[in-house]
């Protein structure tokens, strides 16, 4: 089933398209990368993805419909971003993975242990947000969209200049809940290896315009653009 479907969509700041898709589906369930090099539109998409914008032309539908007007709290609430720097509140851990939960009008129950414990901060619940290191504040920022329960998880760079640790760590945590729970994933990153190692479809976005999509296999040995065999192999592309 077609979850997203953008077509003609363009976006542009202060006269300058930034965005450019002709066509881009994306599947319920799937695992899709999308790479390309800094300024190449990726974090455009994912506000466009999230809602957090509305395209200057073209159409989005979502899960078959037409996007609404105004805001719609009841879409919003499928769809979670874990963005590349997270803001976290001033507050302790626990609270901070609660707190959408709370917005909601949940009451915090077991999902926000457990969520503590598979991210590995049950030893640091209890502390202040503002201390974490940049791999400790990046699994608090997955562990708070986590316990949404989305149908939809957007990832922007999720684990730039992480260590190994953490990296393996939110990988793993995204691929099982792609995989045993079919939470749809779109990951936004310049890290070829990542996207090796996590996705079933990939994509490269350069100057706004999707160059190629296609699945895992394809795209990374047997590119049909000569602009992504260039990129995988990591060379400059412009």
């Amino acid at each position: 089933m077609i979850l997203y479907r953008l077509a003609g969509v363009r976006k542009s700041y202060a006269g300058r398209t930034v965005l450019d898709v002709g066509h881009l589906d994306v599947s319920s369930g799937e695992l899709l990368a999308i790479l390309g090099p800094s300024g190449a539109g990726k974090s455009t998409l994912l506000r466009l993805l999230n809602f957090l914008e509305a395209p200057d032309a073209g159409t989005i539908l979502f899960d078959g419909q037409p996007l609404p007007d105004g805001p719609s709290p009841a879409l919003c609430r499928r769809v979670t971003t874990v963005f590349q720097r997270p803001a976290l509140l001033n507050r302790s851990v626990r609270d901070n993975v609660a707190y959408g939960m709370r917005l909601r009008g949940e009451s915090p129950d077991g999902r926000v242990e457990d969520a503590l414990a598979r991210m590995d901060l049950t030893a640091l619940a209890g502390a202040p947000a503002h201390r974490l290191s940049g791999g400790e504040t990046q699994r608090v920022a997955l562990a708070r969209a986590l316990v949404l329960r989305p149908d939809v998880l957007l990832l922007d760079e999720p684990t730039a200049n992480l260590d190994p640790y953490n990296v393996a760590l939110i990988e793993s945590i995204v691929r099982e809940q792609n995989a045993r729970l079919g939470v749809t994933v779109v990951l936004v990153t310049h890290n070829v290896f990542q996207a090796r190692r996590l996705a079933g479809r990939a994509g490269l976005l350069l100057n706004g315009k999707l160059i190629e999509v296609a699945p895992a296999a394809d795209f990374f040995e047997r590119p049909k653009d000569p602009r992504t065999a260039a990129f995988v192999r990591g060379e400059m592309i412009c």
